[in-house]
């Protein structure tokens, strides 16, 4: 019985202490927000703020893209004979038409000094059968001989002047032997590695040649995107005015170029007698920055929209022309490329920073008249150079925080951060004279 009661008492004290700390749980929950909100003397949370901003913002289509040259040629020999000498350095830049190799030429000089001696001969020959005729002419006019020999010498003469024409096309092919001993570069552009040295015996049928030559000015960069934008991309060139090509919306000219040098490079078509992959689809820019980086090193136009889509790999591939004077851009280089297919007007934008990401989605602390904040839930359509296109959420001219967002909850006040002797929300001093490292300007206010 004693054991028993001692049990007994031992539950109802451990249910008197479970009772107590229960009721200070729910205590200390219910009262915590009211001692916050109720604490008028607290210091407000300095942050970072900016506008919400009405702008026009390019609408873009982003990809992988790989540098092609432009034009690509193997040069090789097309007689076969002994390479005497080349006319270029590795890697230099040659012109077009400019002598790069030199075959031995002894055999087809002889060649073509045979041809034309056969022809003078046969021309000689020549010379004299008509002398003959004319005289067989007149001996037939006094029916001193019969019109069978003068037939006959008149088929003589015919046959000389055949084997005349013969004689020319002979020394003619002869000459252009010749030629092929003297091999030409047949475009400007950059050499490779030279892959035949003099001396050599080289061979027409040599599959590596004797060098590679890349244009690289004008340059290709080719490159995909998923096969969903295609629509987008359709439109846009069905949409563009013909003979005019856009210059998107605050962008600078290509490294090297003055903005009207980028806008004709984006808009003209290529030089007299360009085939038709150098003239641009009117209206379509591409910019090509280093890839996974922010610097720009090209801008040109789309030449090609292929004509149909990668089925395994859902892409469509599409192929763009660019200027490339001080070859930023070079063949077998990965890029990233911007395709830029309009201007999406009026656009509502914020520093990307301020888009924050919650359970409930996207949203963004808005500081209200009296300064205090508030979570507002936003949709946005798309993030570029570091800002965010809200379509829903936010008005223009909203205040949004773009910084210190970690040590808020909705109805605290704030005060905005100066950018001089100020402490950061982390906590750190700023020197004075110079903003935060992550401190952004508001759209379209200076920074």
């Amino acid at each position: 019985m004693a054991i028993s009661s001692v049990r007994r008492n031992f539950l109802w004290w451990g249910l008197a202490a479970l009772l107590i700390l229960s009721a200070w749980i729910w205590w200390s929950g219910r009262t915590r927000p009211a001692v916050a909100a109720a604490a008028p003397g607290a210091a407000p949370v300095l942050v970072h703020t900016a506008t919400v901003a009405e702008r026009d913002m390019p609408i873009r289509i982003q990809g992988l893209g790989a540098v092609q040259a432009w034009a690509s040629v193997t040069v090789r020999a097309r007689i076969d004979g002994q390479l005497e000498s080349v006319g270029f350095r590795e890697g230099e830049v040659v012109q077009q038409g400019q002598l790069i190799a030199q075959l031995d030429d002894r055999v087809q000089k002889a060649q073509l000094a045979q041809a034309v001696a056969q022809r003078v001969r046969d021309q000689a020959q020549l010379d004299n059968a008509r002398e003959d005729l004319k005289r067989y002419v007149e001996l037939a006019r006094h029916g001193a001989i019969d019109r069978k020999t003068l037939d006959a010498q008149r088929a003589q003469v015919a046959v000389l002047q055949a084997t005349i024409q013969s004689d020319e096309a002979q020394a003619q092919a002869a000459r252009v032997q010749l030629d092929y001993t003297r091999i030409t570069a047949p475009l400007t552009g950059r050499t490779g590695a030279l892959r035949v040295d003099p001396g050599n015996l080289v061979r027409a049928t040599d599959a590596d040649g004797l060098v590679l030559i890349n244009q690289v000015d004008p340059i290709a960069v080719s490159f995909t995107v998923p096969d969903k934008a295609f629509a987008q991309v359709r439109d846009a060139v069905r949409a563009a005015a013909p003979g005019t090509a856009q210059n998107p919306a605050g962008s600078a000219a290509a490294p090297g170029m003055d903005s009207g040098s980028a806008a004709k490079g984006a808009a003209a078509p290529g030089p007299k007698g360009a085939t038709a992959l150098d003239r641009p689809i009117p209206g379509l820019a591409v910019e090509v920055y280093d890839r996974g980086g922010s610097e720009r090193l090209g801008q040109g136009a789309l030449v090609l929209l292929d004509n149909q889509i990668d089925a395994a790999s859902g892409t469509l591939r599409l192929k763009a022309r660019l200027d490339n004077p001080d070859q930023a851009l070079w063949p077998g280089q990965t890029v990233d490329v911007r395709l830029i297919l309009g201007d999406r007007a009026n656009a509502l934008v914020v520093p990307e920073s301020a888009v924050q990401r919650g359970a409930q989605g996207l949203y963004v602390y808005v500081v209200g008249p009296d300064d205090a904040v508030r979570a507002q839930t936003v949709r946005t359509l798309v993030a570029q150079d570091g800002l965010a296109v809200v379509a829903e959420g936010l008005s223009a001219g909203e205040r949004v925080v773009v910084d210190g967002q970690y040590k808020l909850r909705p109805g605290l006040k704030v005060a905005e951060m100066e950018a001089a002797g100020q402490t950061r929300p982390d906590g750190q001093a700023e020197p004075d004279g110079q903003a935060a490292p992550d401190e952004k300007a508001a759209p379209g206010n200076a920074s």
